[in-house]
């Protein structure tokens, strides 16, 4: 799970342990890289990506219609709001399969995601630290209306860890979150998620929780295809945050990483 970083710096590795290389010269054992050929219309609402270090097939990682812009974010462990660049990083579209060294780490991965990048497409980049609006997760009056973690774990793993799931209701899709034994930081990254904006944790719980948030992502009236509407949805999600968990959300502000592409190729170099 990714961690929100206020100022933010990208980790360095000075050895990569068995691989012994650094994280300049860290590679994938094989990586094709092509241009997207039919890409899907709606290729940026879903991202389809498999494999990698934590699944079930950690030795290979497989892209299917994935923008540079999307890859960078991997790559440099940012939002898509701290990756900036040419206006194509966003529309042109890749398909890529990389073969993994046996032992990898997430971290190396994305290592060898930036090191890619940079021979594959000629990318360089540079970092700033820019000041985002976010929202601060704070204490409700009242006090948090979840528990300290006992030892039940999620039931299809029997262990920690946070799952959220989907389903259609007459009002819209209904979106559940279930945590066992996490972390509040690791809440707030879930929440920037789903609102596509910074959530910083501020609420000073530094333990381990168990806990369970339910809200609908509110629809856009009209006779076409339904779409989401983010406010009427940030709006649902503020208002059971504040009623289910004991939090709410505050308007702040945090300095973030920005990630800027001074250069990059639409084409790869060839396999």
């Amino acid at each position: 799970m990714r961690q929100i970083l206020l100022d933010a710096c990208i980790v360095v590795f000075a050895c990569a342990g068995a691989f012994g290389q650094t994280a300049d010269t860290l590679t994938f054992d094989v990586a094709s890289v092509k241009p997207a050929a039919n890409p899907p219309p709606f290729a940026g609402m879903l991202l389809i990506s498999h494999g990698g270090p934590g699944t079930p097939d950690p030795g290979q990682i497989t892209w299917n219609s994935v923008t540079l812009k999307q890859l960078l974010t991997t790559a440099y462990d940012v939002k898509l709001y701290q990756a900036n660049g040419p206006g194509w990083l966003d529309t042109e579209r890749y398909d890529i399969i990389a073969k993994v060294p046996e032992g990898a780490t997430k971290e190396q991965v994305n290592a060898m995601w930036r090191n890619l990048l940079k021979e594959r497409f000629g990318m360089i980049v540079h970092h700033e630290s820019k000041e985002f609006p976010v929202d601060e997760l704070v204490l409700a009056k009242g006090g948090p209306k979840f528990k300290e973690a006992t030892d039940n774990g999620l039931p299809e793993t029997n262990g920690p860890g946070l799952r959220v799931t989907g389903t259609i209701g007459p009002a819209g899709p209904v979106i559940r979150m279930v945590g066992r034994a996490q972390e509040i930081s690791g809440l707030a990254v879930v929440l920037g998620d789903r609102l596509d904006r910074p959530v910083v944790d501020k609420t000073g719980l530094t333990g381990k929780y168990d806990f369970e948030l339910e809200y609908t992502a509110a629809l856009r009236p009209g006779t076409g295809p339904a779409q989401s509407d983010p406010d009427d949805t940030a709006s649902q999600l503020a208002a059971a945050i504040q009623q289910q968990l004991g939090l709410r959300l505050a308007p702040g502000k945090a300095k973030l990483d920005v990630v800027v592409v001074d250069k990059a190729d639409k084409a790869p170099t060839e396999n």
